[in-house]
Formats: structure tokens, C-alpha cells, sequence
């Protein structure tokens, strides 16, 4: 067999055995689901981290379509040794989008697996594949006229709930924690066997969406942010449409004001007088997505000015803090709530928003929409900030308290203007949590900015290590070192699994820092 010269190949494999694998991985998927062509591979490869794109560079790309078809390919994986990257959508952008965590896995992309399996209206529960959008399902709910919402993360569209929740991101809506709305995987194991969690394993069993726990051991969360295997069905939790929806923004003029509104809300989140996870997104966060052009207010180097902030909030009706929430129910109950709301926007010096094209225009709407499961790309406008397609998420967690915030902001903001990358952040506030979520842009085309936004991440992830604060996801560039923030017993646990369950180490080594 003649074999054509390769720029990237697995660790440990020669070229003859890859191609060798390759043509047998072309039987069972048909070779036109096979990418093997430096060219052909450029999407699997376009990441945003400030990293060269050959650190993340596949081998190849595989798309198979059915649970029988993974397994083959399994077969032939363990065979040679070949470790392997699942993605659904490949759409986890800022995280690492769908190139592998180590140079010259192979991608094992499940776009073809993009059915719907079941939506049981009746009890609220859908079963999707990997490859299913936000949009698809939003869809179906739509052709069908089934009054059912679902929560997404922002830039909805084009990813999917299975690889969102499997990596537990969250959402907007009362079901905004992904993982804990889901009910039963199933998940093909790095022997070939498949397994089915929860309800899921008993034979005959109708309630594999409605019960998540099953008997035993719990197993459904060593699956998220972990390579133990390839989940390739998840079962989730579905809303029905309240009768009544009243989406609002409260605008807050100062940045010091974080304090007073985090402590001013949070007891109506804990007590689900807000029964969705609250917004507070500062002013750079919604500058883009309201088209402002930094240019015009910061056309030199560094990090932009307070001064020139401030001119954006005047200029574009922004706030110093813009808080997003809604109330879910009856127009009764809705309206014993909303009397709460405005006595804390009235007492905390808020201003409170419910009309979209009030203030903030096309930032409140997207948001708006998010907040009844209305897939959009709203938020993908960050990235036309700085421009140059480098963007790094970084995520720490917090209780929720006053307290809190204000420290995270200026610690963060003093390391990224150290840099000279601005502060885009957002807080987030779960029922007793807080994520604190910053975007790192800056230009990847510019060697220096990439240099700069590699040691300012790293520099972000220790200082916030030693305050005690831990990222919640990580991009996989930096996959080890959130890892070792944890600590070693937790790290040691993890690898005994692994080597358990995979002993030829081949689902995604370095994944979330676990590897043998």
C-alpha cells in the first residue's frame, strides 16, 4: 500500500499503521466520512486560544453515524493505539471549539448523529444524539406546536445540548443547569460495550427520562468534563411554556454597585421568587453586542480607559452593570412577584427595563430571548470587540455574595490591563453560586498579543487558585493546569478510573487534565 507523507500523526504511530487504521475505519463509515487531508481538516483546527494552531492539530477526522459504527471504529482505535477526540457540534468556542486537546488525536466527529429521538409532550422529556442543535430542537417544537421550552447557553444555534451538557454549561431559563435537568446517557465505553445510566439499565424500563438515579452508585457525572467514554444519547428535561413571561433588565450606574446587587438578589433566587439564573453583565459586555466599535473610543495600545467606558455607557444608554432575569408563571402570580422586583430595583438604585428597545436595544434582546430558550448568536458579537479571533473563557466560581464581586472584578481587571486586554465580564448568579465569567480577547494574528494573552490566563488561573476561587471550564490549552488547581487526591482518583475504563488510554488523553 502506498502511503502518502503526513504533517501530523498520533503519538507513538508510524504512518504505515495509521493508514493501515484509516482503511479500515473507511469500511466501516464509508471513505467519504473519513478526512484525512491537511486542507480538508482546517475546520477541526481553527481554534481562538493563544496557542499555535499545530499544538491542537488532528490526524484526521471520522463521522459515523450510529452506536454500531463507533464501536467498530473502537475496535480498530484500540488495535493500534490510536487516541481519539469525540466532539457533537464542535462548537465550544472559547474552550477549545472542535480541535483535540493533543496534537494528532483523531477527531471523531458526531454531527451525522443529529436525531431527535423522542419528545414526550406529556411529561416533558426529550431524548436527543450528539449531534443535534439548540436550533434543530427549537424547531421541532416549533413545527410540531408543542408548548415546551428548553434552556441553551448564549451562542445557541449552531451547538448542541448533549456536548453543552456533558461539559456542564449552563443556561437561561428555571432549567439553566444543564447537567442536573438531564435524565440518563447512554454511553459507548472504550472497550466497545454500551452503557446505559440510570433507569436506563433495566430491560424494559419506560423511565429512563423521568428518573435520573436508577439503583447503586450514581454514574451519570464521571461522563461530564471527563474521557471516560463517548456519550452518544442524552435524555433532558423539557419546560412547559409558562401562561405568563416577563423578561426585564435593571440598569445600575456605578461599578461598585455589583455589591448591593448581588446581595439584594440573591435571596430572591435561593427562595425562587427569581427562579432563573441572574445576569449581571458589565458595560464592555454589552458594548459589542450593541455594536459599539472600540476603535472610536480607544484607538491606541493597552487596555481601554475608565474614562472612555464611561463615555460608552453615556453615549449607548448602557449600564455600569446591566442585570438580566425574568418571572416564570401565572399573570397573578407574576404580578405579586413583579411588586417585589420593583421595591428592590427602587431601594438598590436601579433602573428597571422591560421594554427590549428602551435601552440597551439589540444586548436586551438577545438576552430576552435567551431567557425563554429562544436560540440566537447574539452574544458571538464579543468577538468583533478587538477583532483577530482570539478569545479565552476564563471562570471562576464564588458563593454569592456582595463580597465577593468587587474583589473578583478589580483582581481581574488589574492582571488583564497589566497585559493590556480589557475587563469583558459577566457575573452569573445560581441559586447559592456565582460564576464569574471574563472573555480574554485580543488578536491572533498579532505574535505579541498572542504571548501577552497566554501569560495573562495563566496569570489569571494562579492568583485566583490562591484566593480559592476554582474554574468551573476550562479551555483545553490550559486543561492541565486547572487540573493541578484541584489538588492530587482528586487528580489520583481520576486516573484509577481511567486506567479502568480505558486502559489503552485512548478516549481523548489530557481531557480535563485526566489522563494514565
Amino acid at each position: 500500500m502506498t502511503t502518502t507523507p503526513r504533517n501530523v500523526l498520533p503519538k507513538g504511530v508510524s504512518a504505515n499503521d495509521f493508514e493501515q487504521a484509516l482503511a479500515q475505519i473507511r469500511a466501516i463509515v464509508g471513505a467519504e466520512y473519513v478526512v484525512a487531508e491537511d486542507t480538508a481538516l482546517a475546520p477541526y483546527n481553527k481554534i481562538m486560544m493563544a496557542v499555535p494552531d499545530e499544538q491542537h492539530a488532528p490526524s484526521a477526522a471520522v463521522m459515523p453515524d450510529s452506536v454500531e459504527q463507533i464501536q467498530a471504529i473502537l475496535k480498530v482505535l484500540n488495535q493500534h493505539r490510536i487516541p481519539v477526540y469525540p466532539i457533537s457540534t464542535g462548537k465550544n468556542l472559547g474552550y477549545g471549539s472542535a480541535a483535540p486537546v493533543e496534537r494528532g488525536q483523531l477527531v471523531m466527529d458526531l454531527r451525522r448523529m443529529n436525531r431527535i429521538l423522542d419528545v414526550d409532550a406529556e411529561l416533558c422529556t426529550a431524548l436527543v444524539e450528539p449531534g443535534v442543535t439548540y436550533q434543530q430542537l427549537y424547531d421541532y417544537l416549533q413545527e410540531k406546536k408543542l408548548p415546551l421550552w428548553f434552556s441553551c447557553p448564549a451562542p445557541s444555534v449552531i451547538a448542541g445540548p448533549l456536548g453543552n451538557m456533558v461539559d456542564r454549561g449552563v443556561g437561561y431559563t428555571p432549567y439553566g443547569e444543564h447537567f442536573l435537568f438531564s435524565s440518563g446517557m447512554e454511553v459507548v465505553l472504550a472497550d466497545g460495550e454500551v452503557l446505559r445510566t440510570g433507569m436506563g439499565s433495566m430491560p424494559g424500563s419506560n423511565t429512563w427520562q423521568v428518573f435520573k438515579w436508577g439503583y447503586g452508585p450514581t454514574l451519570d457525572g464521571i461522563f461530564t468534563q471527563s474521557n471516560y467514554g463517548i456519550v452518544t444519547k442524552m435524555g433532558m428535561w423539557l419546560m412547559p411554556a409558562p401562561p405568563d413571561y416577563r423578561p426585564f433588565l435593571i440598569q445600575y450606574p456605578e461599578d461598585t454597585d455589583i455589591t448591593k446587587i448581588v446581595d439584594a438578589l440573591r435571596p430572591l433566587r435561593i427562595a425562587m421568587v427569581i427562579p432563573n439564573a441572574v445576569v449581571i453583565a458589565h458595560t464592555l459586555w454589552e458594548a459589542p453586542c450593541t455594536k459599539v466599535n472600540r476603535a472610536d473610543y480607544h484607538p491606541g495600545p493597552g487596555a481601554i480607559s475608565d474614562e472612555a467606558v464611561q463615555k460608552i455607557r453615556k453615549d449607548h444608554n448602557l449600564g455600569a452593570w446591566n442585570v438580566y432575569a425574568a418571572l416564570y408563571g401565572t399573570p397573578e402570580t407574576n404580578a405579586a412577584n413583579w411588586k417585589i422586583i420593583e421595591q428592590v430595583a427602587a431601594a438598590t438604585g436601579g433602573t428597571l427595563i422591560t421594554d427590549s428597545t428602551e435601552q440597551g436595544g439589540r444586548a436586551t434582546q438577545y438576552r430576552f430571548d435567551l431567557m425563554k430558550g429562544k436560540p440566537n448568536l447574539g452574544e458571538f458579537d464579543l468577538y468583533n470587540w478587538r477583532g483577530g479571533g482570539g478569545s479565552m473563557w476564563f471562570a471562576p466560581v464564588s458563593q454569592a455574595k456582595g463580597s465577593e464581586t468587587l474583589k473578583q472584578m478589580q483582581l481581574a481587571k488589574g492582571i488583564l490591563a497589566k497585559y493590556g486586554f480589557d475587563y469583558v465580564g459577566e457575573f452569573i448568579v445560581g441559586w447559592r453560586d456565582m460564576h464569574h465569567v471574563i472573555d480574554l480577547l485580543y488578536d491572533r494574528s498579532d505574535a505579541e498579543q498572542m504571548k501577552k494573552a497566554h501569560a495573562c490566563f495563566d496569570e489569571l488561573l494562579q492568583a485566583f487558585a490562591r484566593e480559592g476561587y476554582g474554574v468551573y471550564r476550562a479551555n483545553t490549552a490550559f486543561a492541565e493546569k486547572v487540573a493541578a488547581t484541584y489538588g492530587p487526591v482528586k487528580r489520583d482518583v481520576e486516573r484509577r478510573l481511567k486506567r479502568a475504563l480505558d486502559p489503552n488510554n485512548i478516549i481523548a488523553p489530557g481531557r480535563c487534565g485526566i489522563s494514565i
